[in-house]
């Protein structure tokens, strides 16, 4: 038996984690399947690409970045229902 260690990112770790214990497996299952269809076929078992956005999802998403479009946050509730009143 061999040991492979991965640096990943926290937050990615922690949601396969969380996916794989929901499907009824692990980590070191998955690597194993992978690693045994990386075999079998001969390339890597999945579609790699990067995925095209268009540009009205790029535009949301650099606006996003900037903190265009966002709302505003309310620290207390009678502040909210003050700007809510002064929209009518």
């Amino acid at each position: 038996m061999a040991t492979i260690n991965v640096n990943v990112d926290e937050n990615v770790k922690k949601q396969a984690k969380d996916t794989l214990e929901y499907l009824g497996t692990n980590f070191t299952n998955v690597i194993n399947m992978l690693l045994r269809q990386i075999i079998l076929t001969e390339s890597i078992p999945f579609e790699v690409k990067i995925p095209k956005l268009n540009k009205e999802t790029m535009k949301a998403m650099e606006d996003t970045e900037k903190g265009i479009g966002l709302s505003k946050a309310y620290t207390n509730l009678n502040e909210m229902w003050k700007d809510l009143e002064k929209e009518d």
